[in-house]
């Protein structure tokens, strides 16, 4: 009996010839029949297409010569019939080899064949060639480490796995680098642990879980915690992995540290908030300079007025009162356009190198009757301090602004900190300083303090949070403005309830400070002169009326020029001992004349009147500042034409 008809002994003829031209007919699978011993007794169309061999070619040889030389030395061909005997089946995957010597992947099943009495006669053979999946699948496993390879050489980025409750079932080098945690550390460990405190008490870790399950990703920043306990500013992207059914399997997790890319925008929005700060500041002083220029015009021609006034008056008590009161709420108009000059930083100033330490004793005095009982004042000074390149009065104008400040926000008394130190400005120090050194004036109290919007606003001119009639909202500003015009800053620093501290960073005095110091101011000692002839210069019709008025009032012959042309022309037609001029005109500036004049006329001495300080530095300019009375006008004739 042949294999076929041992393994259907129990069917009929036909049904036997069906099954052997069925098994014949199969060319996916390698079906034959071994005897007992292992020989080949059967060979199908299947076995032939892949194993390489015609049936007259293998059937009586051994079915071991399909198996490597390696499987036949471990006796893996005996095995396998004997493992089919004993359990009834044999069932295995492994490398068989085919004619031509080349090796394919194959999945092979041997069963036992019996007798009707039960006697082993035989084994089946169904071998299948699963070469092209064997190498399909070891694609996916050379990927798949790869991948793992591939993550885990990433050190810039946290790259792991959780599970779907988020607890940490992978861990690559970029993690432990970032978090300082190895993988033995932290597998098994749930995520929330690199979470602040008060994130996992609000819930965040929870929640990001979540809103990934639901919508499939969830990208986040915030402050992350490492092993060490310091924090880092990170960029956190989770996404949900599913099963192919939809099932949630866990959590893909990449974080990447970004503390420094979050300082360097900070750095970057600080900068343009100073800037903006900055152009803002500088459009309300250049808004603020020409209201005060014009004011001051103004206040030039009701001062002179009045004072020519008061001279012709009759001696009535009530009279002289009433004029006695407009001069003084114009003094009080001029003062305030001062302050307001200073803010845009156009006054007059005269620095010089000042011992800050013997200015601030010498007012002691003078701030403790300011300020009252309530105000302790307390000094801390180093013990050498250089000297500072500033306008004297100024800073003890500021100084005594900067008191009452302070005394103003404790109610109910309190301790003044007034204390000076050294400091060393570099390149990339405060913006709007000049690298160099600086000595730093620190008035500090412990008062009411400032929330960040008033802060913000406390160095506008006008702005004050004093009740009305209580302050001109302009003792910072002046402040700020005096400060940064003698190349320094006012930096203030306070928080609602903490007290305020403002600090005015003044440049040290150098060899060199002295001979940058601005033009002469005339002086003040009255000098009595001869009649001389006058050409007053001013676009303005009240200032020059009054100007004029002023000079003949004083005894000298005065022509008027309404522009700096006109003044050219006169000077041209007739002869002038003096021209007195406006600097802010039209076309052409009352320095730019004062030079014309100096070459065409160089024995006419030129004063020019102006409120502005933004004069170039040359020494033999003669200034008059507005607005000046008829004294301080007589005095300025006087030196300038002795000089």
């Amino acid at each position: 009996m042949n294999g076929w008809g041992m393994i259907q002994g129990t069917v009929d003829k036909a049904d036997e010839d069906r099954y052997r031209v069925l098994v014949e007919a199969v060319t996916d699978y390698a079906i034959y029949m071994l005897d007992r011993s292992g020989t080949v007794t059967s060979w199908n169309a299947g076995a032939e297409r892949f194993k390489g061999y015609s049936a007259s070619e293998i059937i009586g040889q051994h079915f071991s010569c399909f198996y490597t030389e390696e499987d036949r030395e471990a006796g893996l061909p005996s095995r396998t019939l004997e493992t089919a005997a004993r359990d009834g089946k044999f069932e295995t995957e492994g490398w068989r080899v085919r004619r031509d010597g080349t090796p394919f992947w194959a999945h092979v099943v041997v069963d036992p064949i019996l007798d009707p009495s039960g006697k082993l006669t035989g084994f089946a053979k169904v071998t299948r060639d699963l070469t092209e999946r064997k190498k399909a699948e070891e694609e996916i496993r050379k990927n798949q480490e790869q991948f793992q390879r591939l993550v885990q050489g990433v050190t810039d980025y946290a790259i792991y796995m959780l599970d779907p409750e988020g607890v940490i079932t992978s861990w690559n080098s970029g993690a432990e680098r970032i978090k300082g945690y190895s993988a033995d550390e932290i597998i098994g460990k749930h995520f929330s642990q690199f979470y602040t405190p008060e994130d996992r008490e609000r819930g965040s870790p929870q929640s990001a879980l979540e809103i990934a399950a639901r919508e499939g990703r969830v990208e986040r920043e915030g402050w992350r915690i490492r092993k060490d306990g310091t924090a880092f500013w990170s960029h956190v992207v989770i996404d949900a992995i599913r099963h192919e059914d939809g099932e949630l399997l866990g959590f893909a997790k990449i974080t990447r540290d970004i503390t420094e890319r979050k300082k360097a925008q900070e750095s970057l929005d600080q900068a343009r908030e100073a800037l903006f700060h900055s152009q803002k500041m500088d459009a309300i002083g250049k808004l603020t300079g020409g209201v005060a220029h014009d004011f001051n015009n103004l206040l030039m021609a009701i001062l002179g007025s009045l004072e020519l006034l008061r001279k012709r008056l009759p001696d009535d008590p009530q009279l002289l009162r009433l004029l006695d009161n407009a001069v003084l709420g114009a003094r009080r108009g001029a003062s305030l356009t001062q302050r307001m000059l200073a803010f845009a930083r156009r006054q007059q100033l005269d620095p010089k190198p000042v011992d800050l330490i013997g200015l601030i004793h010498g007012m002691k005095d003078l701030l403790e009757r300011s300020l009252g009982s309530r105000a302790i004042i307390e000094t801390k000074f180093p013990l050498s301090l250089d000297r500072v390149m500033v306008d004297e009065s100024q800073i003890e104008l500021a100084l005594l602004n900067l008191c009452v400040n302070a005394r103003d926000a404790m109610p109910g008394g309190g301790t003044i900190v007034i204390s000076t130190r050294m400091e060393q400005v570099g390149e990339s120090k405060e913006a709007g300083l000049a690298p160099g050194p600086y000595v730093c004036l620190s008035v500090a109290d412990a008062g009411e303090g400032m929330d960040e919007e008033t802060l913000a606003r406390a160095t506008e001119p006008f702005f004050t949070t004093k009740g009305v009639g209580k302050g001109t909202g302009l003792g910072l500003s002046m402040v700020h403005g005096m400060t940064e015009q003698m190349g320094g800053r006012l930096t203030l620093r306070s928080r609602k309830g903490a007290g305020t501290t403002a600090e005015l960073w003044l440049p040290v005095a150098t060899a060199s400070s002295e001979v940058a110091r601005g033009p002469d101011v005339l002086a003040e000692e009255a000098i009595e002169t001869a009649s001389l002839r006058i050409l007053a210069v001013d676009d303005d019709a009240l200032v020059l009326l009054n100007t004029a008025a002023m000079l003949e009032d004083l005894g000298h012959t005065v022509a008027e020029a309404h522009s700096a042309a006109a003044a050219l022309r006169l000077l041209e037609e007739q002869p002038f001992d003096l021209v007195i001029t406006d600097h802010a005109m039209p076309k052409m500036t009352g320095l730019q004349l004062s030079n014309t004049i100096k070459v065409q006329w160089p024995n006419v001495p030129v004063i020019i009147a102006t409120g502005y300080a933004e004069l170039p530095g040359t020494r033999d300019i003669k200034i008059l500042s507005k607005p000046f009375t008829e004294e301080e006008l007589a005095n300025a004739i006087a030196a300038a034409n002795v000089a």
